[in-house]
């Protein structure tokens, strides 16, 4: 295209506008547009780049629907030849113009000048390059801001480093590429579906990573003189001191980004390079907050139903941080809500809103802490009471408490097993006589990946595997073993970033506490004597439940084997 004042349309392009296409392909909703043009009609702007500062979408996801529009090809920055950005002779001009007007300018072929960005209709870009280029023909092509970032540090232009005071660092932050990038960020990792942002500082760059179905995935390297415009605008959103660089700080922020309402919880600690930040991404809605919607096994499931039923006791489920205990618990919770029991949460943080569900904040700083918060609300006529986490004994002996007055009371514990549980409990100081009278089931849970349906292929299963499936299945009921064993390898595709898999699925192991456990738990019996009465009563474990979803074809024993222990077979 020959480039003037207003660039003209090239016939490639299409006709149908920029909000249009994006609705159409479901990118964001007509609500987001509406805004977005109110937006664009008091203060100007391009839509695509309003939305994406929104956080309506992430600019990976508008810049596909601008090519079909504009007719302009995305450049590939992973496989970009970033020495033809070394501008020679009478091009000499072009490094220092590149970095001024953040855009990339190369020549090709036959002398052939590209220019890659990520608005290649901005006005201001193609006036000044008219000036510098009269008359010259630009072969346009689109780029993420974060990929212009990225080539053009790997010129080794740097900027110069020193300590910026909380007034610049401010200014940094509300910078509009700035801000455009970060709720870029997020809404790309909801596209994504990650659970948390992680942003690592390094020497020369900084690394961008989500994590995707519990793994963690590298998705941005921008140069380290970004960084502190990142941080500084992540901290600010987060009511963080964005001057503070030398202690831990931790904040929370609810925002509107890629069509959802989430609250974000900003973890920020300081390290040799600068700070290491975490975002956890927490959905304020979930449509999948039901039970049969977690991978619960048949005959798991309606023991869980069951225990839902007791009017008292104390149930307990245990795993470490990310194994999905507070996704279940509020699944439980959402099937024993019929509106005819009181349901009060102590939490830290609450993750999701539930409905008729009255749902409290612990705040240690102000010593609001979990025994505090349980002492109060038991004289508020709860039926069902749910703690978030059981972390000392004061907490652990008023919770039996209340599981021993008439209230049913779900709480969780970090611990390796079910069973692990009963010691954790009695290490805290609790007796165990009181842990048997209060107890009435335990479960462990871990989420495993789910395998994607759209590339996995049929497997043969490794030896090991064939023979802990032959001794697992004798003692499986008929509803829960499939007949035949439907074992898949993971490949690769497209749609799952070619990890093989695609979401994820949790994997169990519930205990009953019939009365012969439970009077061996009263008479403080070893945790081996336990486990063969567990055993007794059809226990069955994290690995055998494992085994069961890779037998049903919902994951892989590879899989499986990465999450409990143990190790692969070729």
């Amino acid at each position: 295209m020959t480039l003037a004042a207003s660039p003209a349309v090239d016939p490639a392009m299409s006709t149908a506008p920029i909000g249009e296409l994006l609705i159409a392909q479901g990118k964001v909703t007509e609500t987001d547009v509406v805004q977005a043009l109110s937006f664009q009609k008091a203060h100007g702007g391009r839509l695509g780049m309003i939305l994406v500062r929104m956080g309506a979408l992430s600019e990976e996801a508008l810049l596909p629907v601008l090519s079909q529009q504009l007719g302009f090809p995305q450049i590939n920055p992973e496989e970009f030849p970033v020495e033809q950005l070394q501008p020679e002779g009478e091009d000499a001009w072009m490094g220092p113009w590149m970095h001024e007007h953040r855009v990339l300018l190369w020549r090709g072929e036959e002398g052939q000048l590209h220019a890659a960005a990520n608005d290649p209709l901005d006005i201001s870009l193609n006036d000044a390059l008219a000036e510098r280029l009269p008359g010259q023909r630009i072969a346009w092509q689109l780029a993420r801001e974060q990929d212009i970032e990225r080539l053009l540090s790997a010129l080794g232009r740097r900027e110069g480093g020193g300590s910026l005071d909380a007034a610049a660092l401010r200014e940094l932050a509300e910078d509009a590429p700035v801000i455009a990038l970060v709720n870029s960020l997020i809404a790309e990792a909801i596209d994504e579906r990650a659970s948390d942002i992680h942003v690592e500082p390094g020497e020369l760059l900084f690394d961008i990573r989500f994590r995707v179905d519990g793994v963690l995935h590298g998705r941005h390297r921008l140069p380290m003189a970004k960084f502190p415009a990142v941080s500084s605008r992540i901290k600010l959103i987060a009511g963080l001191d964005i001057a503070e660089r030398r202690l831990p700080q931790d904040g929370r922020v609810s925002i509107r980004a890629a069509g959802q309402e989430l609250d974000i919880r900003v973890s920020v600690i300081p390290e040799v390079r600068g700070e290491s930040i975490v975002m956890r991404l927490l959905r304020k809605h979930r449509s999948d907050l039901k039970l049969e919607e977690l991978g619960i096994a048949p005959d798991h499931l309606a023991e869980l139903n069951g225990w839902l039923e007791h009017p008292n006791g104390l149930v307990l489920v245990t795993g470490p941080t990310g194994s999905g205990k507070s996704t279940t618990l509020y699944a439980a919770l959402a099937a024993a809500n019929d509106l005819t029991r009181k349901i009060i949460t102590v939490e830290d943080p609450v993750e999701y809103r539930l409905p008729h569900v009255v749902q409290i904040q612990v705040q240690a700083d102000i010593g609001y802490t979990f025994a505090r918060a349980l002492r109060s609300i038991l004289r508020h006529d709860p039926d069902i009471i749910l703690v978030g986490e059981i972390r000392d004994r004061e907490t652990a002996e008023i919770a039996i408490q209340a599981a021993l007055t008439g209230h049913l009371v779900l709480a969780t514990l970090h611990t390796n097993d079910a069973l692990a549980a009963i010691p954790r409990l009695i290490d805290m100081g609790v007796e165990p006589f009181l842990v048997a009278a209060s107890l009435r089931a335990l479960m462990a849970q871990r989420l495993v990946r789910r395998v994607c349906e759209a590339c996995a292929k049929p497997a043969v299963p490794s030896l090991l595997a064939q023979e802990e499936w032959e001794r697992l299945s004798k003692r499986l009921a008929k509803n829960v073993a499939p007949a035949q064993p439907k074992w898949k390898t993971a490949i690769g595709c497209e749609k799952c970033r070619n990890t093989g898999y695609r979401g994820r699925l949790a994997i169990h192991e519930l205990v009953t506490t019939e009365p012969d456990l439970l009077h061996a738990v009263a008479a403080n019996a070893s945790s081996a004597d336990i486990a063969v009465l567990a055993d007794k009563h059809g226990r069955r474990t994290l690995r055998d439940d494992g085994l069961l979803k890779a037998a049903l074809g919902l994951t892989t024993w590879d899989e499986v084997l990465r999450v409990v222990g143990g190790e692969a077979e070729d």
